[in-house]
This record gives structure tokens, sequence and C-alpha cells, in this order.
């Protein structure tokens, strides 16, 4: 190793008493390059395995009997400083014809030909932009050359495993299969839930109907939500998040999984040791029906913003084609009902004959979250879908 780097050093000094100059952006990059030449020859020799002892030819094999050593086998690999190949010896069973590769189980490289960390560095690439613009990260910043292919397989082959895993804790939640949640209690808990559409490859959305009818779907609803706590106001009483509290979770799924999820979370954050538990959403059925069955007994909130949107859809309703019309009932009915609270006059307003108005009335109006001390809108989730999800597309 020393040596590759004195000759390129030699060959930098050189030029600079030929012409005066230094490319520090072409040394540094020719220095990464000598160094992950010089890692990948080390670690080549590394990985070269000797053939078995006499008394370690034969392993257990799953089908009951017993694989045989047969010889040694090499295979490529890309690691971090580049790629090498490793020789390693291979098993076969004589009666299943199952063959094994002991050392391919033992360092994590069984059925793929990218080391752990390279393997590490595509889920990351992978999970953050575009597959390609995954893989020209790769070769920018790790020197290394990848396809497109690769990052999207092994970004989603890491995330089915992660989903994995996400499952069997969520069943623990849901079976009360958890840990005691020891700790100091909780002033206020809140979860805050929403869907939204995001872009999806064709395949995806497969025999899905679209908004219009006779369409087909061209995106697919991701939920998401996360679980925050406040302990602060300002100075004019309105609630601050506290810093650094919010955790998130989200997945294309139906509401039902969702529900185990989100609900999940918040047991994870201290859902038990709350003393006051609030949940944020706008006016979508499938969100308070969540909220009955997992969160019973939380504190529901209606956001402004969607509270507004329910009640200009009930004012066209109302009025259709009569914009004038719209406005002014809107500005008896939001301003002067809805915007200060009054939820319970508001629906006595409309009456019978109005067009279906959401349960609000058993939740509280986000004017009244304020005098309370509490949270009133529900645009986090809408935050992180803008600055997570669709720095994907």
């Amino acid at each position: 190793m020393a040596r590759e780097v004195n000759q390129l050093l030699g060959r930098v000094f050189a030029q600079r008493r030929k012409d005066g100059r230094t490319d520090l952006e072409a040394v540094e990059s020719a220095l990464r390059t000598a160094l992950h030449q010089a890692g990948a020859a080390a670690l080549n020799e590394l990985l070269q395995f000797e053939t078995p002892a006499a008394d370690q030819r034969q392993l257990p094999c799953r089908c009951g009997h017993h694989a045989q050593y047969q010889e040694i086998r090499s295979k490529p690999i890309l690691t971090i400083v580049g790629p090498v190949r490793m020789a390693r010896p291979y098993y076969l069973c004589s009666q299943c014809h199952l063959g094994q590769f002991p050392v391919d189980v033992e360092l994590d490289i069984e059925n793929t030909e990218f080391s752990p960390g390279v393997r590490r560095m595509h889920a990351l690439v992978g999970q953050q932009a575009p597959f390609d613009h995954g893989r020209e990260q790769m070769q920018l910043l790790a020197g290394l050359e990848v396809t497109t292919k690769s990052v999207e397989r092994i970004a989603e082959a890491i995330g089915g495993d992660i989903a994995q895993r996400e499952q069997g804790e969520i069943q623990k939640a849901l079976q009360l299969d958890l840990p005691v949640l020891v700790g100091s209690p909780i002033p206020i808990l809140y979860v805050q839930m929403d869907g939204t559409g995001v872009p999806v490859v064709k395949k995806e959305t497969a025999g899905r109907q679209g908004k219009t009818e006779g369409q087909p779907a061209h995106t697919r609803e991701v939920k998401l939500g996360c679980v925050f706590t406040q302990t602060t106001w300002d100075k004019k009483g309105f609630a601050l998040r506290d810093p650094d509290s919010t955790t998130y979770t989200g997945a294309i799924e139906t509401a039902e999984e969702f529900g185990k999820r989100i609900y999940r979370e918040a047991l994870d954050r201290g859902w038990s040791r709350a003393k006051k538990k609030v949940v944020i959403g706008d006016g979508a059925e499938w969100i308070w029906n969540l909220v009955a069955e997992h969160f019973p007994g939380a504190i529901q909130i209606v956001d402004l913003y969607h509270a507004r949107q329910h009640l200009w859809a009930v004012a066209r309703q109302l009025y259709p084609q009569e914009e004038v019309q719209q406005k002014a009932w809107m500005k008896v009915h939001q301003k002067r009902l809805l915007d200060k609270g009054k939820i319970e006059k508001l629906v006595a307003r409309c009456g019978p004959s109005t067009p279906a108005i959401p349960p609000w009335p058993r939740r509280f109006a986000p004017r009244q979250t304020t005098s309370r001390g509490m949270q009133s809108g529900c645009g986090i989730p809408h935050f992180a879908a803008s600055t997570c999800l669709w720095a994907r597309v």
C-alpha cells in the first residue's frame, strides 16, 4: 500500500515541479482510487479460504443427511473498497443435491455478489432518491460502479426485511405482548394521521379504478402518521411542538393495517404514560374509525383547514353554480361559527335538510383547542409527504 501511495505522490510532485500547479480534486480522487485498490488487494487475500481439513469435510444438510466437500469455488464480490474475488469450499448433498457455501453464510453474502457494506449503501441511496440517482451517488461518493437495477432490488429487499420486522412488532403490540413501559409521565402526547396519493409504476395500479370514472389509477394512497409531544406555548398561548420529538411511520396499505401501525408507534412513544392524549386529523371517515378502535378516550381534533374544506363542500351542494350565494353562506357559517369554535350551533343552524356534515360536535374545533392549550393543525404528515415521498419521484 505504501508503495502505491509513494508512486502517486511522486507523480504529483513531478507535475508540480513541471508547471507549478496542483489539481487538488484530481489528486484526492487518485489517492482514493489507489487506497481502494490497495484495500481490495488486501481483502482479496483475506478471502482466499483453504481446503477444509479431513474432519471438516462433512456438514449437516437440512434434508437430514450430510453434505460432502466437493471443491474450492470462486465468486466475485463488490466491496466498499472495490471488486474482489473470493475462493471458498463448496459442499453438496448427494441425497437432495443441495449445495452449501458455509463461508457465504458466515460473511452474510449468501446468494449475493455485494458485501454487507455495499448493500447498506444501496439501501441508503435507494430510499432517499430515484434509483438511477442512487446509482450516480454510489459512483460519485464511493467510486463504485453499480446498476440502477441493483439499487432498486437491494433497496426493496432490505425494505421488505424491515417491513417484516415491523409487522412482528405490530403483532406483539396488538397482543399486548410488550415490555413494561417505564418512564416519566408525558404531559401531552399527539397522534396525527393523513393519506396522500403518490405516483407509482403501472404494475402497482393494475386493476385499480382512478378518481375519474372509467380511467385507471395513476397513484396509490400512502397513509402517514406521526407522534410528538408538547410542553410549551408561545406568548400568544399557541401550543409549540417539542423540538426533535416527532417520529413518523407510514406505508401503502389498508386503513385497517395502518391503524395497527400507528397504534404501535404511539405505544412505543409512551401512549400509556400520557396525561393528555390527543389525535388530530381531517374529516376522513377512515381516520376517525381508527381513532375509535385504537385510541378510545383520546381528545379528537379536526384541523381548521380541512374543516373549512368540508364546509365549502356543503356550500357548493346547497348553492351549485351560485358563487355569490356560496360566499354569503360561508361568511356566516365559517367566520361566525366554525372559526369561533361554535360547532354545535353550526350543526344546529344547518338543520337536517343540509348535506351531511362530519360528526364534529364530539370533537374540538380548532379555535377551542387554542384556548385549551393544544395543537390544532395536522400539517405534519403533509410536510413529511412533501419532503420524503416526493423526493423519490
